[in-house]
C-alpha cells in the first residue's frame, strides 16, 4: 500500500494518531515525523523522522523517499500558547498547510488530513447547538489561522480538486501524552492534580461549559473521515465535531465521587476570555448524515479511564 506521514507525531493527537494508524496500516507503512529530535518511546517501534514542517525541500524529499501518499498535518501552535507568539504561530499554522496542499496540488500526493478547531467561533456565533454554517469571528490568532486555513482548504478542493479533508476538534482529553498549549488543558491537568495531590487550581470559571471529546473519539474520527468514499466528504472546509459539553464543576462532581478529599479553586487567568468567544455545544449533524459519525465516550467513562490513566 502507499504509505502514510503524521507530520506533528510527537503532540497530544499524534502520538495516538500514529499508534493507531500502524495498528491498522501495518507498522512499515506509517513514518512519524515532528520538529523535535527524538521521538517518544511509545513511536519507537517504527519509522521516524526529524523535520520542519515550514521547510518544503525537506518535505518534498521526505515524500518522495517514502512514497507518501496521504498527509496527516497536525503541526501547529495552539490557542494560548499562540497569544505570546502571534506572527511565529501565524507563519508555523498556515506555511505548514501550503506546503502541503501544494504538494497535493502538484499531485505527489493523493491525500490530506489537517484539523481545524471550535477556535474558528467567535462572540457573535450561537453559543448553544453551534451550527455547520454560521458567523465567524475568531478573537484569537489561533482561530483565525484556522479559519484561514478552511477557507484554502476549500479552495484548493474546488480550483485543484485537492482531496483535503478537516475536523473542528473540540477540546480533547488524554492522559497518554502532555497537553499542547491549549485553553482547554484543564480537563486533563484536573485529572493529573486529583490524583497526585488531592487539589487543583482552574483558570477557567466553574461553570465555563466546553465542548469536549475523550481522545479515543476523537482518533476514530480522524481516521473515520480519511478512510469514508471522496463522494461522502461534502464539508471541505471542515466538519463540526461534538463529543459532550463539559465545564470545570461538572469533572469537579465526577472526580469527587472517586476522591472524596478532592478540592478545586478557580482562579481565572487571560484563557477564560478564550473561552467566553467559544460555544458551549456543537452541532454535529453533518458529520453523522455525511460519513456516520457517531460520538461514543460519555463523562463517567472519560473520568474512569482518565483516572486509572494517571494512576499508572
Amino acid at each position: 500500500m502507499s504509505n502514510i506521514l503524521v507530520v506533528g507525531a510527537c503532540g497530544q493527537i499524534g502520538i495516538e494518531l500514529v499508534i493507531e494508524l500502524r495498528k491498522l496500516f501495518g507498522l512499515e507503512n506509517v513514518l512519524a515525523s515532528d520538529i523535535k529530535e527524538h521521538c517518544p518511546p511509545s513511536l519507537a517501534e517504527g519509522k521516524y523522522v526529524q523535520f520542519d514542517i515550514m521547510d518544503q525541500n525537506a518535505l518534498v524529499k521526505i515524500v518522495k523517499e517514502n512514497n507518501i501518499k496521504q498527509i496527516y498535518l497536525l503541526a501547529a501552535m495552539l490557542s494560548a500558547t499562540a497569544e505570546n507568539k502571534p506572527i511565529f504561530a501565524w507563519d508555523l499554522n498556515m506555511q505548514g498547510l501550503f506546503n502541503v496542499l501544494e504538494l497535493a496540488k502538484n499531485k505527489k500526493i493523493d491525500k490530506v488530513f489537517w484539523p481545524s478547531s471550535i477556535a474558528v467561533f467567535g462572540a457573535n456565533s450561537p453559543m448553544n447547538n453551534t451550527p455547520q454554517h454560521t458567523i465567524m469571528e475568531p478573537s484569537t490568532v489561533y482561530g483565525i489561522s484556522k479559519l484561514a486555513g478552511e477557507r484554502w482548504c476549500e479552495y484548493y478542493f474546488k480550483k485543484y480538486d485537492v482531496d483535503v479533508r478537516s475536523l473542528r476538534y473540540p477540546g480533547l482529553i488524554s492522559y497518554k501524552s502532555a497537553p499542547g498549549g491549549g485553553t482547554t488543558d484543564y480537563a486533563v491537568d484536573i485529572f493529573d492534580k486529583a490524583v497526585k495531590e488531592k487539589k487543583y487550581t482552574c483558570y477557567l470559571d466553574k461553570d465555563t461549559k466546553l465542548p469536549m471529546m475523550y481522545m479515543s473519539d476523537a482518533i476514530r474520527a480522524t481516521i473515520e473521515i480519511m478512510e469514508a468514499p471522496k463522494a461522502q466528504i461534502k464539508v471541505r472546509s471542515s466538519y463540526n465535531l461534538a463529543g459532550i459539553s463539559l465545564c470545570p464543576q461538572d469533572l469537579y462532581h465526577e472526580i469527587k465521587k472517586k476522591f472524596k478529599d478532592f478540592e478545586i479553586e478557580y482562579k481565572p487567568d487571560f484563557r477564560q476570555e478564550i473561552a467566553d468567544t467559544w460555544p458551549n455545544s456543537i452541532n454535529d449533524l453533518a458529520a453523522k448524515e455525511d460519513w456516520n459519525w457517531k460520538n461514543r465516550v460519555k463523562i463517567e467513562e472519560i473520568v474512569k479511564k482518565m483516572i486509572i490513566g494517571f494512576s499508572q
